[in-house]
């Protein structure tokens, strides 16, 4: 029983796997921020394409 019970606290005590918590939990704050600014971040995007294109145009 002595074993289990220290299998138990080695168990309790090991970090190994927060990393994946961490990581996973950073993931769903990213996504659910670009789901909230979508329509802001697709209008950042298109505007700088429209001004690349312009600026190419220039230079050609």
């Amino acid at each position: 029983m002595s074993w289990l019970k220290r299998a138990w606290m080695d168990f309790c005590k090991d970090e190994s796997g927060m990393g994946v918590v961490e990581i996973i939990l950073i993931i769903v704050v990213l996504i659910a921020i670009v789901l909230i600014f979508k329509n802001q971040i697709t209008t950042l995007v298109n505007n700088i394409w429209k001004s690349i294109n312009q600026n190419a145009k220039k230079i050609y």
